[in-house]
């Protein structure tokens, strides 16, 4: 009965995954690819719920469908199918091969519970690696060919040893253990595990490779022969801050009470005309149709009128880089597949580059759509970074080739290309070690510009300086002590103020992160700052007042750095993230250490996965998004494995900060007057007229670029403090002369605000352009 059924299973199972489908999908979104591609997904805290049914693959909107079904007292099954095309055919045979594979494990025997180690790769062969704690108590790891191979009762063949496996007892052979799980066809996912405790199974993913910044608590297969050299410090308290500002909810247009944000917020950008950009992925819904009949994926928001308009596109711009071009436009770069049954009229992103024009005196641009002239990157990229270079070219760096499994490096494309400053690529990738290195988790890395002209780059723990001139590594950095920092465990990385006081010496801080990609993972309270060109650069660490995951950082015009946003359990991804962080974190980093924390008000909306945080012109800070499941959802519904609990969030908030709140709100500098508005990064001035309120004491004027803000990066941020003459304590009257950075490696070319603040309160910023 037992080979019977095991035998029919697999012939099922090797129909279906020979049936020439069109299209493969990724976890969360669909991919081009025509050939089959053997993949896996590690299922995590998988409870069993209804039977599966073709009905039920037909309502998977992102492409997948997965069954998750109690098979007995000992056994569980869980199939996680990447769907083809939805033809009765392929639906039948999905349903009928999943209910023949139940049957056949309903008849295991042995109870055991399992907890799934990472996939790794030996050759060209990639393995599951599992262990399994029968119930005699004993452990052992399991080797799981992830290839299209009949399952075998016989003691696997000799091979090489797994990394992960170098200090570990020799496999056992299925027959050993009993049959818990089956050869993976092409093109289908099958995990079976058996030992279930009450109604649900645990299978945790780790994240592993073979460096240093690879270990952790979410894994140890790095070179790790203890506990971390250096321990992050676990949370400090924060004291309230004695002015903390405030959080208000903003109303929706009063031309449409029904739209808020109009769109999920994933990517942001605050543009010359005073208005936010939002920007999506293709979604079944949002608040906005276009005149097509298909809803709008990207939205125009003026925190003037609280008024939004959709804004059309080509191409998928699903998690995208992107940056600010030398002549102003907005540009967002890579993308994923297009969902055709969702829309056909939006085609593949991974390639794609759009860009968005603005002006602060051409009210005409307002409203126009993105323009996709069929410019095209070297090679596919979804959750890539994009860095300004002194020169206006832009370098954009990782991504994924395929929206895939990051654990199985076919799928991932660890190199970097640079774009001319008009947003058209060189054609060439360039392979960049520090991600290769880092895989799986070298996606969105950290990267910013430094006074020198080469770049800062931190990914997973690891950080190093890189000259993109030479194609060289200057200098590798010590790893940051804590939990993975980047995706899919981000926190957030700021670039603090710059000023000729040190000579624009940069100073970067990281903070938050987590240990591994599922809704159990703790998250990281620690912080690490560093000044990658000291001639000993060493991470200096502190804390917050609670782990966070997805927590990002903006630079306020006062110098200080506000943290909002995230998770203090789970990680990024969809259903994989719960108690949100929703307190305002305020940074002060002029202060000593251990007394640069405060905290202001907590929001009442949770901001996790696709989240964002915008400083507008008048000072206040936008906050907008969290849309952490695979389709938009109104309504949580509980008790789903991935969790539903949060919805999509269109509402938009605003936080004042200290220094617009209390007796503050009164002391702006008014009538601000700027003598031009194109400048240069030639150390050449410029003149500033304002109206001081009486009994100043101090002023300052900042050059500051928000960038591009997606999935806690603020890409290309930064903030210059300018010198100054002229200022006059006390006058109401005052005349500044402003002076620019002396070179490009300090203020690359584009557009920028300016603030003038008058003892810490700003005026309303101006943008300009530097070039």
């Amino acid at each position: 009965m037992k080979t019977s059924a095991l035998a029919l299973g697999f012939a099922l199972g090797q129909v279906y995954a020979n049936i020439p489908f069109p299209k493969s999908f990724s976890h969360e979104q669909p991919t081009q690819q025509t050939a089959p591609v053997a993949q896996h997904t590690v299922e995590r805290s998988v409870t069993p719920t209804a039977k599966f049914t073709p009905a039920l693959a037909a309502q998977a909107t992102d492409g997948v469908a997965t069954q998750r079904r109690t098979v007995g007292p000992a056994a569980s099954l869980v199939v996680r199918h990447p769907l083809p095309r939805q033809t009765p055919l392929h639906l039948g045979l999905m349903a009928v091969a999943a209910r023949l594979l139940a049957v056949l494990l309903a008849t295991l025997t042995v109870p055991m519970e399992a907890a799934a180690h990472p996939t790794d790769t030996v050759g060209n062969r990639p393995i599951i690696v599992v262990q399994v704690a029968r119930a005699d108590a004993q452990t052992h790891l399991v080797e799981l060919d992830q290839l299209n191979q009949r399952p075998s009762q016989q003691p696997p063949p000799p091979r090489p040893r797994s990394p992960f496996l170098a200090n570990q007892p020799p496999p056992l052979a299925l027959a050993q253990l009993q049959p818990m799980e089956l050869a993976v066809p092409q093109m289908a996912t099958l995990s079976a595990v058996t030992g279930l405790k009450g109604a649900a199974a645990l299978l945790m993913v780790y994240f592993c490779g073979s460096t240093t910044a690879h270990c952790g608590t979410g894994c140890q297969s790095g070179p790790c022969s203890g506990p971390p050299v250096v321990a992050a410090p676990g949370p400090s308290p924060a004291p309230a801050n004695p002015n903390p500002g405030s959080i208000t909810i903003l109303p929706a247009s009063s031309t449409n009470p029904l739209i808020q944000a109009g769109v999920p917020a994933m990517h942001a950008g605050l543009m010359q005309n005073g208005r936010v950009v939002f920007l999506d992925k293709v979604e079944n819904y949002t608040q906005i149709k276009l005149p097509n009949g298909q809803y709008a994926y990207s939205a125009e928001y003026d925190p003037a009128t609280n008024k939004v308009v959709g804004l059309p596109y080509k191409t998928n711009a699903f998690c995208s880089g992107g940056a600010f071009l030398a002549d102003g436009r907005f540009v967002s770069i890579g993308g994923n597949a297009p969902l055709e049954f969702i829309d056909p009229t939006v085609g593949d992103g991974f390639k794609a580059v759009r860009y968005l024009s603005r002006s602060a005196s051409d009210a005409s641009l307002n409203g126009q759509a993105w323009q996709e002239p069929g410019n095209k990157i070297a090679s596919a990229r979804w959750y890539a970074s994009v860095q300004t270079m002194p020169d206006g070219t832009l370098f954009v760096a990782s991504g994924s080739l395929n929206g895939l499994d990051p654990t199985v490096k076919a799928n991932n494309n660890p190199t970097y290309e640079i774009l001319n400053a008009q947003g058209i690529s060189s054609g060439n990738n360039i392979p960049l070690e520090i991600l290769n290195k880092n895989q799986p988790y070298y996606m969105y890395p950290f990267i910013h510009l430094l006074n020198n002209g080469q770049l800062f780059i931190a990914v997973s723990k690891s950080a190093e300086i890189f000259n993109v001139a030479t194609n060289a590594v200057v200098k590798a950095l010590p790893d940051l002590p804590g939990d993975y920092r980047t995706y899919p465990n981000t926190g957030g990385s700021v670039l603090l103020p710059l000023s000729s006081a040190n000579g624009y010496a940069p100073d970067i801080i990281i903070c938050g992160g987590g240990a591994y990609q599922d809704i159990t993972s703790p998250t990281d309270p620690s912080c690490g700052r560093i000044q990658p060109l000291a001639a000993t650069p060493k991470w200096e660490m502190d804390s917050m007042p609670e782990g966070r995951g997805m927590v990002e950082g903006t630079l306020l015009p006062d110098g200080t750095v506000i943290w909002v946003n995230g998770c203090n359990v789970g990680a990024q991804g969809f259903g994989v993230a719960k108690a949100p962080t929703l307190e305002v974190l305020i940074y002060d980093p002029a202060k000593p250490l251990g007394q640069r924390w405060t905290h202001g008000p907590s929001s009442t909306i949770p901001r996790l996965y696709h989240s964002v945080a915008v400083l507008l012109l008048d000072g206040r800070l936008m906050i907008a998004g969290s849309n952490p499941v695979e389709q938009p959802l109104l309504k949580p519904v509980p008790n789903q494995t991935p969790s539903e609990d949060y919805v999509t969030e269109f509402r938009v908030e605003t936080y004042t900060p200290p220094y617009l709140s209390g007796a503050n709100a009164s002391k702006r500098p008014t009538g601000v007057t700027l003598s031009s508005k194109s400048l240069k990064a030639d150390g050449s001035t410029f003149t500033v007229k304002f109206t001081a309120p009486a009994g100043n004491k101090a002023a300052k004027v900042a050059l500051y670029h928000g960038g591009f803000v997606t999935h806690s990066l603020h890409m290309n941020h930064r903030m210059v403090f300018l010198d100054t003459t002229g200022y006059q304590a006390g006058a109401t009257s005052q005349t500044l002369t402003v002076k620019m950075p002396p070179n490009r490696n300090v203020a690359q070319p584009g557009p920028y605000v300016v603030y003038v603040t008058v003892d810490g309160v700003p005026a309303n910023g101006q943008f300009v352009s530097v070039a």
